[in-house]
């Protein structure tokens, strides 16, 4: 029997509707829209398409969004003084910078330079700090949307054993964290674990994000287990696929994400969250 699909696409669309309606109520309290600054570097295909994204998810709730698309050649410099300039903006709540970067700029010195507050991305080392120590303020958005897509599916995380396949910062880690919160019990795999599948195998809940096209094989789901996978890679035939071997998954899984349309809309829906939470936080401080 095939596992049940737990549809990314419904579950953003409820969470872009509640910030929607939370936005007009606002604008009915005559208190002004988020803001939101979107800064682009350089001229890489798949980022513009997220940016596309975004800015069109900000126009259907309601978010004041800014573009600021600089040229590959951007200096470090010239980045930071944007990132100043947009910290003191009192008009912007949310600053979100694309990654990945141009080589010859320290994605983390831009991330730290960024105002905690304004992190809607969540990756500030202040705000990572806040989730570790169970004190969560704005949360790393794709972690932050698979247990959303969790909680909507009536999946019940605690006491789970939940294996996260990738370290990165950016998803392997915080999910990590927000699975601790959850009182799942964590294993955190990656690419010096050893006998990957029998960990997978062992596990009620597995989280992919490696980034590498079918790396985790469909005979090593437990049966009846969820699968999330975050991976999101591009076939040289142009179709889109994820971290998990989908076809052979879904017969063993109890519930799966598909690719496309699982877990990459949760991204920017919890994003348009993540801006209006840090614009009520902000005029509440």
């Amino acid at each position: 029997m095939s596992a049940t699909l737990i549809d990314g696409k419904a579950v953003s669309a409820q969470v872009k509707d509640s910030v929607k309606q939370r936005i007009a109520l606002r604008n009915t309290e005559n208190k002004r829209p988020p803001g939101l600054a979107v800064v682009l570097v350089g001229d890489d295909a798949a980022s513009q398409v997220y940016v596309g994204h975004k800015r069109k998810a900000c126009e259907y709730v309601g978010i004041e969004s800014t573009a600021h698309i600089l040229p590959a050649a951007t200096s470090e410099v010239e980045l930071l003084t944007l990132i100043d300039a947009l910290n003191a903006d009192n008009l912007i709540d949310g600053i979100l910078v694309q990654l990945p970067l141009p080589e010859h700029i320290d994605a983390d010195k831009v991330i730290e330079t960024i105002n905690p507050s304004k992190d809607v991305d969540g990756f500030h080392p202040y705000n990572f700090g806040r989730l570790a120590q169970k004190r969560p303020t704005l949360r790393p958005c794709t972690p932050y949307g698979v247990m959303k897509l969790l909680e909507v599916a009536g999946i019940d995380v605690i006491g789970k054993d939940a294996v996260v396949i990738g370290a990165s910062n950016i998803v392997g880690r915080p999910m990590a964290l927000e699975l601790l919160l959850a009182r799942a019990t964590v294993t955190v795999c990656h690419s010096k674990t050893k006998d990957l599948a029998a960990k997978v195998a062992a596990a009620d809940i597995v989280v992919a994000g490696v980034g590498i096209p079918n790396f985790v094989k469909g005979e090593w789901i437990k049966p009846g287990s969820v699968v999330i996978d975050v991976g999101i890679n591009r076939l040289i035939t142009g179709k889109l696929c994820g971290d998990v071997e989908f076809e052979t998954a879904k017969e063993r899984a109890g519930f799966i994400t598909p690719v496309p349309g699982g877990v990459g809309p949760m991204t920017v829906a919890l994003l348009m969250q993540n801006t209006l939470e840090a614009c009520i936080q902000r005029e509440e401080a």
